[in-house]
């Protein structure tokens, strides 16, 4: 339970980035020790910006961030940077703490089984999967035991019992925690209160209640404000036209023309500035690649990771136009391994004759164009800007004016169009992505944990591009909801390996 003691509080705060993006105009809320915050905010409004802000990653250009004096904090960061991808896993946990921590091996084991992971500490990050990465993070913040755990899309890439495990570690810890989440039902578990930081007026605003409570509270504040809005704008509109009338009537009756302007401006005075809620991203179309007919894609055989060996598996799974595969497992079965070498395919057609083969049990039809959404964005080049990135999707198909047009539909203004990939939040990376893949014409589509980080009001618009795809797909998801919107022909559960 919280405390009263404030140990976070925002004075004020501005901050812009060097790119001259403002996230916060004199923004002020407070957090309590012992709470279970929800920070909310539309993708890109800069919500893991005020955790660097918490940490000191960054600091405000003016107003003051006071912490509690001597309170330890740590964050489980949405995606290991890049550089730190290389290290082992016990070179990844050592650069946790300032000074050498002589027993760190017994520590890291006793806080992954916290998470429920067990991976050799030599084991490489990058070679993790997805879900294992987000343990990885989310472990090397709690074996810190700070004041405030700061987690930021935690259930990312996580399984079904890895969320089921994160979110009674959560509601068992004892201190404060603050969480960035797209993910409704987990948050609603935990949440004492709300930060919801306006994309529009850059303030942060404080509610208290469940996450549930909290939208219920936003959306009928918004439809109060809308309804007297409402009023005042047909009142204002009646009263113009009589102020025209009488405008054109001269003498005396001008003077009260005069005097009515004075009453309307007033009254526009009033009007709410009702809060634009979230854009949703346009209607889009993946168009298929022409030709793409017969066996797309042909499985013989799979292999898994069972107890960090690798072992084939026998498998028999044809994929042809319109058909749809659902790839299941739990995290670090192989799902990623197997989509890499899959895209690997087009690669090896790519390169000269000879470089690379087909591996074993694994076939792409010749001449197929596969598009891959990856969970990491690593496809993308992160030094290329938006521009760049589109314009080599369109492949001289369209004008830049069509370029232009089509970004807008994914919410891609002119400023994020000269923004360079690595400098855009997860969020924005993922409708970039879409917003390429709906360029490329693939006759196959792999879709690796495509609603990750994504603003779940977008999610119905992706289902529909989605299953109106005239190719072939392959899709990794542990968003139940999602999954349920799309249609699926196929289903290869690799966990099924994993019982006999």
């Amino acid at each position: 339970m919280s405390s009263n003691e404030t140990i976070i509080k925002f004075n004020n705060v501005s901050f812009q980035w060097e790119s001259g993006k403002p996230i916060l105009d004199e923004a002020n809320f407070a957090v309590r020790r012992g709470s279970k915050i929800t920070l909310m905010g539309q993708n890109g409004a800069g919500k893991s910006t005020i955790f660097e802000l918490i940490m000191s990653g960054a600091q405000p250009e003016s107003g003051a961030i006071n912490l509690s004096q001597n309170i330890t904090i740590a964050t489980a960061r949405q995606v290991i940077p890049r550089p730190e991808l290389e290290l082992t896993v016990r070179e990844f946990f050592e650069k946790c703490f300032a000074k050498k921590v002589y027993d760190i091996d017994v520590k890291i084991k006793e806080t992954l089984e916290i998470t429920n992971l067990s991976v050799p500490l030599d084991r490489i990050i990058k070679s993790l999967s997805g879900g294992q990465q987000a343990r990885i993070s989310l472990a090397s913040a709690l074996i810190q035991n700070p004041d405030v755990l700061l987690l930021d899309e935690p259930t990312n890439n996580l399984d079904k019992a890895g969320i089921a495990h994160l979110t009674q570690f959560i509601k068992d810890y004892q201190k404060t925690c603050i969480v960035i989440s797209h993910d409704a039902d987990f948050l609603n578990s935990f949440t004492e209160g709300v930060l919801y930081l306006d994309i529009f007026t850059k303030k942060v605003e404080q509610y208290t209640g469940d996450y549930f409570t909290v939208v219920k509270e936003i959306q009928n504040r918004l439809e109060r404000e809308r309804m007297k809005n409402a009023r005042l704008e047909k009142d204002i509109s009646h009263r113009k036209e009589q102020a025209n009338f009488f405008a054109q009537k001269g003498g005396h009756l001008r003077d009260v023309s005069s005097k009515m302007r004075k009453q309307i401006a007033a009254l526009e005075e009033d009007i709410v500035e009702v809060r634009r809620e979230d854009k949703t991203i346009r209607n889009f179309q993946i168009i298929c690649q022409e030709n793409s007919g017969g066996d797309i894609l042909v499985l013989d055989s799979v292999t898994i990771a069972k107890n960090h060996k690798f072992i084939d598996k026998k498998v028999n799974i044809r994929l042809t136009k319109k058909e749809r595969l659902l790839l299941q497992g739990p995290n670090g079965i192989g799902k990623t391994t197997l989509l890499e070498k899959l895209a690997s395919r087009q690669e090896a057609r790519l390169a000269p004759k000879g470089a690379a083969g087909h591996a074993k049990g694994e076939h792409v039809k010749e001449d197929t164009h596969i598009s891959y959404y990856r969970q990491d964005f690593s496809n993308l080049d992160f030094n290329a800007t938006v521009y760049q990135v589109l314009q080599r999707a369109m492949e001289n198909r369209g004008t830049e004016q069509n370029l232009r047009a089509h970004a807008a539909g994914f919410l891609i203004d002119a400023e994020i169009l000269k923004a360079t990939i690595g400098s855009l939040s997860e969020g924005q990376k993922g409708l970039v992505a879409f917003a390429a893949i709906s360029l490329e014409r693939p006759g196959l589509l792999i879709l690796d944990e495509p609603t990750n980080h994504i603003n779940f009001r977008h999610i119905p618009i992706i289902a529909k591009a989605i299953n109106e795809f005239e190719g072939a797909i392959i899709l990794v998801s542990h968003s139940q909801d999602f999954v349920e919107q799309i249609r699926i022909d196929q289903i290869l559960d690799l966990g099924k390996f994993l019982e006999k």
